[in-house]
């Protein structure tokens, strides 16, 4: 990891995808506790209103068009998760808040013990599914092993691993290309470059992870005549950071405009543990620890936020250079960053297409899409 001084006095962060991730964790912790930018931060009555507005939206939605008892929440013990069941339970109350915790062989272990943990505190009923063995009988961990070895020969058993974007995107015009860091039992670590294909295998097998999740999420939501609620961020949401018909997958969607910014504001005016909004952001996708900016966004999360949040208000280089504390080179490949993200996952987005409208249905399509 390094650290450089910008032209308006900030802070450049540039992390190597194969350091150790519990390097990068404090670093990413501290800057995910400190208060949030000016421009994005809500006032305290401001956070409770969006907290009522939120909590009077999912009560109307259940009422109105889902015409369903409560709500199914999947909870990872991190912040965008945990937040969304407190907002279900202020919004339709305990007794009506499911909780799902959906492990599996990579999942971290403080992922269950948090979410147990905050289930107890909000008063919701919950179960754990541990969904390794439908991902074993589907070939998800042996496709996955198969398109590794494509690139690590020796990866086998007692190996870990994830995939890495560069870790100075911001700081140069080349192509990003993802690569893999395998690390051996005795604790020596690979890197090697993903060949197209082997990358598209292990992310089409590590989907069945979000997939699995969703279809285990819906048998509770018709076992209970619930609606699913979906919990990605505004930057999530925005920059196509899903799975279409996995983690995308919602009948609800109740934060996908806030900035994780708010969301941090939200959490804390909800008694959401520090034990949950101090832990670094994580996919915990894969058996080695890894950070989303290692495997999609070009900045720690918290930066990521202000540069959206510049970019949405159509700011300029300069002016969001000066207002976040990049350079203006740094932030002009970061909207660019943006802009093709927003490209390349509109698919994501889209509702099933039809050849020609069905005009006894139209109107209903987008209430549980990607």
């Amino acid at each position: 990891m390094r650290r450089a001084a910008t032209s308006s006095g900030g802070v450049c962060l540039a992390f190597d995808p194969g350091a150790p991730f519990n390097m990068v964790a404090p670093l990413m912790s501290a800057i995910l506790q400190r208060p949030p930018a000016s421009p994005l931060a809500l006032t305290q009555t401001g956070v409770e209103r969006e907290i009522e507005r939120i909590a009077t939206t999912l009560r109307a939605q259940l009422d109105g068009p889902l015409r369903r008892r409560g709500l199914i929440v999947a909870m990872s013990g991190g912040v965008d998760s945990s937040t969304c069941a407190a907002l279900a339970v202020r919004a339709v109350g305990a007794a009506r808040v499911f909780g799902l915790f959906l492990p599996e062989h990579d999942s971290d272990p403080i992922s269950l013990e948090l979410s147990t943990r905050l289930a107890t505190q909000l008063g919701i009923q919950y179960t754990t599914e541990d969904i390794a063995p439908i991902l074993e009988a589907a070939g998800c961990y042996a496709r996955r092993d198969e398109a590794v070895r494509q690139v690590v020969p020796e990866f086998g058993e007692g190996w870990r691993f994830k995939i890495v974007l560069p870790g100075d995107r911001l700081n140069s015009n080349h192509l990003n290309f993802y690569s893999i860091v395998a690390e051996a039992p005795s604790g020596e670590r690979i890197t090697r470059r993903l060949t197209p294909d082997a990358y598209r295998q292990v992310v089409a097998a590590t989907n069945f992870k979000q997939r699995t999740r969703k279809m285990m999420e819906y048998y509770h939501a018709d076992r209970l005549h619930y609606a699913v609620l979906g919990t990605p961020n505004r930057l999530e949401y925005d920059q196509g950071f899903f799975v279409k018909g996995g983690d995308g997958l919602a009948d609800v969607k109740p934060i996908a405009h806030l900035y994780k910014t708010q969301v941090y504001q939200l959490a804390s005016a909800l008694g959401v543990s520090t034990d949950v909004t101090g832990r670094p952001p994580t996919t915990d996708t894969y058996s080695l620890p890894q950070s989303q900016e290692e495997f999609y966004f070009a900045l720690p999360t918290a930066l990521m936020d202000q540069v959206l949040y510049a970019h949405d208000r159509g700011l300029d280089s300069a002016s969001a250079a000066a207002e976040i504390g990049l350079t203006e080179v740094q932030v002009e490949r970061a909207f660019r960053d943006i802009d093709q993200k927003r490209s390349t996952t509109r698919y994501l987005h889209l509702s099933p297409l039809l050849v020609s409208d069905v005009p006894s249905v139209s109107g209903t399509q987008g209430l549980a899409h990607a």
